[in-house]
């Protein structure tokens, strides 16, 4: 080595090193246990905000019998697609707060920043608000017994068929919520572009219970729905968290 020259402690290839190893450290420190955990604290500290679309929901169901009326067949006609209709607006009353606070407060930044797995955060956001709306409108959907006289059976596929399809409707909306994220008046447009994407899936939902109460074979239909529920599972959460952070950068 000549005279004079230092020999530098750190090469470019230990930094590089270095610096991989510290964001591989800052992924693994978030990890999707705390990640649930934290949402789950989220909502339950939301809980007036996720209580509103259940009583649209359960005022809905109530009321729709008394201004239609006492007539039994005329009940349980209608009885199948006023549960769809109720628990439909329910959610997409629900949806305009997904991503907006996140936004606001900074949590979407410090996710973005400590790289974390934004699509993970994003199924974890959507799967708990799911659990708060959808799966427990699916419970309450029992109450089309008493309300208009279905069957058990028959209320038992309307069970199904609102948990088989309200995830597909959960990601529809998600879609339509993260579009107009960065627009003042987004939550306006929400149910504007997401309700044509969702008739599909009331029409397809309302059609198996249809199909079962006439002595039919409803499970390709709701076997259907499903895969459809599947498939925007696993696709909505990494578009959403690219529009997300499209939304950030801006």
């Amino acid at each position: 080595m000549l005279e004079g020259q230092v020999q530098p402690l750190v090469t470019n290839a230990d930094t590089r090193r270095i610096n991989s190893q510290a964001n591989s450290i800052a992924m693994r420190q978030i990890s999707f246990g705390q990640l649930w955990r934290r949402e789950w604290q989220v909502k339950q500290q939301g809980a007036v905000q996720w209580l509103y679309p259940l009583v649209l929901f359960l005022v809905i169901i109530t009321l729709f019998p008394l201004s239609v009326g006492t007539e039994p067949q005329l009940l349980q006609r209608l009885g199948v697609p006023a549960v769809w209709i109720a628990a439909l607006l329910s959610l997409v009353m629900g949806v305009d707060g997904l991503f907006k606070p996140a936004l606001d407060n900074g949590t979407l930044a410090q996710l973005v920043v400590a790289k974390a797995s934004l699509p993970l955060w994003v199924l974890i956001r959507l799967s708990i608000h799911w659990l708060f709306s959808s799966g427990i409108v699916a419970v309450l959907s029992l109450l089309s017994v008493p309300l208009f006289g279905l069957s058990w059976f028959d209320a038992g596929i309307l069970l199904a068929s609102i948990i088989a399809g309200s995830p597909m409707l959960l990601m529809l909306s998600a879609i339509a919520s993260s579009l107009t994220l960065s627009l003042k008046n987004g939550a306006v447009l929400v149910p504007l572009i997401a309700l044509p994407m969702q008739l599909p899936v009331l029409i397809f939902a309302t059609g198996a219970v249809d199909l079962f109460a006439t002595g039919l074979n409803g499970l390709p239909v709701l076997a259907l729905l499903l895969a459809g529920s599947i498939v925007s599972v696993l696709v909505t959460p990494w578009v959403i968290a690219l529009t997300l952070k499209m939304s950030w950068l801006n």
